[in-house]
């Protein structure tokens, strides 16, 4: 293990199965026309973690059609029953229809899995699609679960941080994770758009090797680092050389800690509290509710 005296999570990874982890891993470096840091698995994931000192991890997988839906949700809540150490967020394909990504949402939470992650540019839809407002709406009022967005590129317009916005204004209380500061390669535009939303939180993936110190401290401390978690995009990138990069950046120590571990942690537990409150809240209407019928028994 490195010896570093911080609690680390990772905010953004990917995992496959084994037999399909190589092939996985090197077809998201081909859609960015990258070279893969590494090979998806669970195994290799946790092995690097250990090394760097890495204790949590949100893990998650994309789903290219409807039908890959329930296999891919099902591999990742069997993995986070194995690990604890996993957050897992379950995926949904938006060539589903409303009732069938309701349902799988349901399922999503029924299986523990802790949130959604959708990828407009790879699922080839628009964020902000009318098509999707039933399943954001359910996340939001019913399921209480944070949908993670993959966010920004400059070469399609399905993710930009104006569609961004326009989900956060459609649902004020969605919980959102704005992968790669809120807009991956667009950093400037998604600032400019996004820095007033306060509650919506991003994680660091995919964008600390791009940006200068300059514009990375300029962005961390714009949002605010409570807003911010690290992530590496595993297996995209090469997990070590991503936490260097980080520990490059002239972060105070308070400004590392809680982007390294802090929000994470504060995050999940909020989203405990609320379905805690939600359950008690619905016992304690059953409860009128049977104290009425039995009056008037």
């Amino acid at each position: 293990m490195i010896d570093q005296p911080y609690e680390i999570a990772d905010a953004h990874t990917h995992i496959f199965p084994q037999k399909l982890a190589e092939k996985a891993a090197h077809s998201i470096a081909d859609f960015y026309k990258v070279n893969a840091g590494d090979v998806g698995t669970v195994d290799i994931l946790l092995e690097n973690g250990r090394r760097l000192g890495i204790s949590h991890y949100l893990v998650c997988s994309v789903a290219t059609t409807p039908k890959q839906v329930p296999s891919i949700n099902h591999f990742i809540s069997e993995n986070c029953r194995l690990h604890p150490e996993f957050i897992g967020f379950g995926t949904i394909h938006p060539g589903m229809t409303e009732t069938e990504m309701i349902t799988e949402a349901v399922r999503i939470k029924e299986k523990g899995l802790r949130g959604v992650k959708l990828h407009p540019d790879i699922q080839d839809f628009l964020l902000d699609d009318p098509h999707m407002f039933a399943l954001y709406r359910m996340c939001e009022k019913e399921l209480h679960l944070p949908i993670l967005f993959h966010c920004g590129d400059a070469r399609y317009d399905r993710s930009s941080p104006q569609r961004l916005a326009h989900v956060l204004d459609s649902f004020p209380e969605l919980s959102v994770i704005g992968a790669h500061f809120g807009g991956y390669s667009q950093w400037e535009q998604a600032y400019a758009v996004l820095k007033d939303y306060t509650r919506l939180h991003m994680d660091t993936s995919s964008s600390l090797s791009f940006l200068s110190d300059e514009d990375a401290m300029r962005l961390i401390e714009g949002y605010g680092p409570e807003r911010l978690m690290f992530g590496t995009d595993y297996p995209l990138w090469v997990m070590e050389k991503e936490i260097e990069r980080f520990f490059s950046l002239p972060l105070t120590d308070t400004q590392r800690r809680q982007i390294l571990f802090g929000t994470f942690s504060a995050l999940f537990r909020e989203q405990a509290a609320v379905i805690n409150r939600v359950k008690c809240e619905v016992s304690m209407k059953i409860a009128e509710i049977r104290t009425i019928f039995c009056f008037y028994l």
